[in-house]
């Protein structure tokens, strides 16, 4: 999967179409991504323990990793990712302008 924790994104379709955040945590494993602040979903708990608190509590809901795309900085718009070997290491390219993500 080409988006990582902690990179900035847009969302591409659905609800929250056109909107940047930061992406919270990576599923490669079913190919999906926990945003920041957004797809907010309400869940009704119960009290497990006595630090897990009880009642209505709002929960962030994955996305599909291919519904959003990385933020490319230098052209302001979402970046095509391709890969690019920079001292023997192997680096991520935005494909429109060969910015390093």
């Amino acid at each position: 999967m080409k988006i990582h924790k902690g990179d900035d994104v847009i969302v591409l379709t659905g609800k929250f179409r056109g909107q940047r955040s930061t992406v919270e945590e990576a599923l490669p494993s079913v190919n999906k991504v926990i945003v920041d602040n957004l797809n907010i979903a309400k869940r009704a708990t119960k009290q497990s323990g006595s630090t897990m608190q009880a009642g209505i509590i709002d929960k962030l809901m994955p996305l599909n990793a291919s519904n959003v795309a990385l933020w490319c900085p230098k052209h302001k718009g979402p970046a095509k990712v391709g890969y690019e070997i920079v001292d023997e290491k192997k680096v991520r390219v935005c494909r429109k302008c060969g910015e390093q993500l």
